[in-house]
């Protein structure tokens, strides 16, 4: 018999702040605005500009299949948390807005654990050091054990955490929704440090997650800044403005860094929603290329380009040592492509409607199409491990594929 546990929440109470932040209800998630008829059309019953893009027909050079599929409870649908799954060591973990946190085998989606939860747990797993670390929309944090699911430690934050988690050198980062970060050890749950960024009044619905180096810790806020924090003690060591918050109002001056900062090497990468990447080092903070494209997801990484969609769905691929665009991809405009992952030479994005979408690395071109299980929005970023990729859709359900060429 797999493992099954159960913990109940110490306090259920709305988030403080459901952050003056918006979810762009029609403008970010076309999903459910193009349900609604005639939205996207023109008078004369032709396909509108702000339509998402139809799915195109093209000569397949790659075939995508789908190995297995889970539900892991019900999904965050409209909350806009773009929950996904995390894997470590031949395994998955994905959390479920209800029913907790489950531990799945990588090739077969076999159930190796189950923890039950009545915890709203909205947010992404975060792996490493033997824990599974996930937080809830009432601020709650839960640290398991990553190999039997047994509850390590709690603890409680004043505000909903959906950002995943970052693990490791005996730290747990977890950011919460109102702009801080917390600093807990991995081993005992006790708070080491926090610090706080101030929230613009407006800002696009998510979070970063930490992304830990040597002896420290990069955030991407809000207002368009990465920050380097000291991991022993949470100072800041440097910080630097990545998206600029132009515009006369304060929808045009929306800037945040959604997605998790990339450090490679000595380079940190890291992108808004304004539209604008750039390559940091990271030691310094000293930014080495800035560039025009980007969007407020995770930048996929490659050997040597970069990947991200802008908010208009267009795909684009840049040079990691100087930032030229390399190619872009419009086929996906408007369908709402999120966070971009690599798997076998090609970059993967899924879309509103559930389908994932293989893209060549070389010159953007499509190559392989499929569809997740339960053909709802995939929101989070997309992980891959032992040439296995992974998603999982707002309706909770995570599906693994493989690629053949």
């Amino acid at each position: 018999m797999k493992p099954v546990n159960t913990i109940r929440p110490t306090i259920s109470r709305k988030s403080m702040l459901l952050r003056g932040a918006v979810v762009l209800s029609c403008a970010m998630a076309l999903a459910g605005c193009s349900t609604v008829r005639g939205w996207f059309s023109s008078d004369d019953g032709e396909p509108g500009v702000t339509e998402p893009m139809p799915l195109q027909d093209f000569t397949e050079t790659a075939t995508a299949t789908r190995i297995w599929s889970a539900s892991v409870g019900k999904g965050e649908r409209r909350i806009g948390s773009r929950q996904g799954p995390a894997v470590a060591d031949g395994r998955v973990y994905a959390a479920g807005m209800s029913n907790g946190v489950r531990a799945l085998d990588l090739q077969t989606g076999n159930e190796l654990w189950h923890t039950q939860s009545d915890l709203r747990l909205a947010g992404s797993p975060g792996v490493g050091d033997g824990l599974v670390v996930v937080g809830s929309l009432d601020g709650d944090v839960l640290a398991l054990d990553a190999g039997t699911g047994a509850v390590r430690w709690t603890a409680k934050l004043g505000n909903e955490v959906i950002a995943a988690p970052a693990i490791g050198q005996g730290a747990v980062l977890v950011r919460s929704n109102d702009g801080r970060v917390t600093s807990f050890n991995a081993a005992t749950g006790e708070r080491n440090w926090f610090w706080t960024n101030e929230l613009p009044a407006l800002t696009v619905r998510g979070g970063a997650s930490p992304t830990i180096g040597p002896g420290y810790v990069f955030v991407g806020n809000d207002d368009g800044t990465v920050i380097a924090l000291d991991l022993a003690s949470g100072q800041p060591v440097w910080e630097q403005q990545v998206g600029y918050p132009d515009g006369r109002t304060e929808l045009e001056r929306m800037s945040d860094i959604d997605g998790s900062p990339v450090l490679d090497n000595m380079v940190l990468y890291a992108s808004s929603y304004r539209g604008q990447t750039m390559a940091i080092e990271a030691p310094t903070g000293r930014p080495l290329w800035g560039r025009e494209q980007g969007g407020a997801g995770r930048l996929g990484e490659g050997f040597d380009r970069l990947v991200i969609a802008d908010r208009t769905g267009v795909v684009h691929a840049l040079d990691k040592n100087t930032g030229s665009n390399l190619w872009q991809q419009d086929a996906l405009a408007r369908r709402n492509p999120g966070p971009a992952a690599i798997h076998d030479n090609h970059a993967v994005v899924g879309d509103f409607e559930g389908w994932l979408h293989w893209l060549r690395m070389d010159n953007g071109q499509l190559a392989a199409r499929a569809r997740a299980a339960g053909r709802d929005a995939i929101k989070g970023t997309p992980v891959v491990s032992d040439g296995v990729l992974v998603v999982q859709t707002v309706g909770g359900d995570v599906s693994a594929f493989r690629l053949q060429q």
